[in-house]
């Protein structure tokens, strides 16, 4: 499902708050309703046949979008900027990151991803782009742009994706794009931590700009969804294979987050705010190793995040020190210990993908999801998303997690 941008976005020229709440709608062309109708729709009719042979109308087909589906990409195209040329709705993050890969790569292509690669898109390039003989590479997330010396002359494609949604790491995007686009790359990003809101792909040279939709668009963990942004190089085909292997979203999961879309902007603002306040407590606990966490400045990539980046959502990670066996022989191993934190909290929930209202926890380890670099962070580590609930009752229910982690 796809829609070319707008010709004249209405407000284009408006501040980002304001083109959150304008972009993609018109009430008057539904009778006045703020809200556009959910259109529930498949058969489109024609007056006549001559019409139907002519194709002559603004829609065909319900899969290939109708008045809903373009309120979303009107509205994500209008929060992207003036460079995005159309926007593509998917139905998942990772549909989203798989067909933007499909739509520049080809059997006999090349193509280099960082090696702090959302999980399951590295399993679609090993599995999916290897069986139709398209090479991956896995690199450095801090090479910047040395990038250049593994560029091939069948390489068609850089994925980045900062920061890494469990290490955190800051990719020098400018410097990547600079580098791929002097030997004829695109460059593609899986910007869901950031969103357009915190930083503007298009203007730092990304092509095609991936956002899971699940995450902060919907805002409510109860949706499924994916876009795809792309300039006007990168558009035609993008749009092209969407369309050709029939991917759409249900006009529900449209409408669900085309209302996430309307309070993004209020709620991101206090994801960043209460995350980086627990963050910085967090940072202050002798448990703790380490806080990564790019919007602090004990961060390695806080530079480019300063540089790049006007705001942080709620999502981080720590290392935690591990408990000196010696000292305590009959303590439980690092990650036993690290678990009785996790399952000592009660205003966290335990459980995958994020941007929602809620606080979630969860352990993890890169070790077996990393090729290009190495994971020793030196201590069992968790990451937080951090919610919309009372900051204080949050530290407070951290509080209890350390008390846990003290008593195992």
């Amino acid at each position: 499902m796809t829609s070319d941008a707008p010709d004249k976005p209405s407000h284009s020229a408006a501040r980002t708050a304001t083109r959150l709440v304008s972009g993609g709608r018109d009430p008057f062309a539904y009778h006045g309703f703020v809200n556009p109708p959910v259109h529930h729709a498949s058969t489109v009719l024609y007056r006549t046949a001559e019409d139907y042979l002519a194709h002559r109308g603004r829609y065909q087909y319900g899969r290939r979008g109708t008045p809903t589906s373009e309120a979303l990409t009107g509205a994500l195209a209008a929060l992207e900027g003036a460079n995005c040329a159309g926007v593509a709705l998917l139905p998942s993050g990772l549909a989203a990151a798989s067909v933007a890969l499909l739509s520049v790569l080809k059997a006999g292509d090349h193509v280099l991803i960082t090696d702090s690669v959302y999980f399951p898109t590295r399993k679609f390039c090993d599995s999916v782009l290897a069986r139709y003989a398209i090479a991956t590479t896995y690199y450095d997330p801090l090479i910047g742009g040395r990038i250049a010396a593994l560029i091939q002359p069948n390489t068609r494609a850089i994925f980045v994706e900062s920061p890494g949604s469990l290490s955190f790491e800051m990719q020098d995007v400018p410097a990547i794009a600079e580098a791929a686009h002097a030997k004829g790359a695109v460059v593609l990003m899986d910007n869901t931590w950031a969103s357009p809101l915190y930083f503007r792909g298009f203007d730092k040279g990304v092509d095609l700009s991936i956002q899971s939709g699940t995450k902060y668009i919907g805002g409510h963990s109860d949706v499924m969804l994916g876009t795809v942004s792309a300039n006007a190089a990168t558009w035609p085909r993008l749009r092209q294979i969407v369309e050709a292997t029939g991917l759409c979203v249900g006009p529900d999961d449209m409408y669900l987050g085309l209302r996430g879309l309307r309070t993004m902007g209020v709620r991101l603002a206090q994801h960043h705010a209460s995350g980086l306040k627990v963050a910085r407590w967090l940072a202050g606990r002798p448990e703790v190793a380490r806080v990564l966490h790019p919007a602090l400045e004990s961060h390695p990539g806080h530079a480019i995040w300063r540089r790049d980046y006007s705001g942080a959502c709620g999502l981080f990670s720590i290392v935690l020190k591990p408990a000196p066996q010696a000292a305590a022989p009959q303590a439980a191993a690092p990650q036993a210990a690290a678990n009785a934190f996790v399952n000592a909290l009660t205003l966290f929930g335990i459980g995958a993908s994020w941007g929602g209202y809620e606080s979630l926890a969860i352990p993890f380890d890169c070790t077996t999801a990393r090729s290009a670099t190495s994971w020793a962070p030196g201590g069992p580590t968790v990451r937080f998303h951090i919610g919309l609930e009372d900051v204080d009752d949050l530290i407070a229910d951290l509080e209890r997690g350390f008390a846990a982690l003290a008593a195992a």
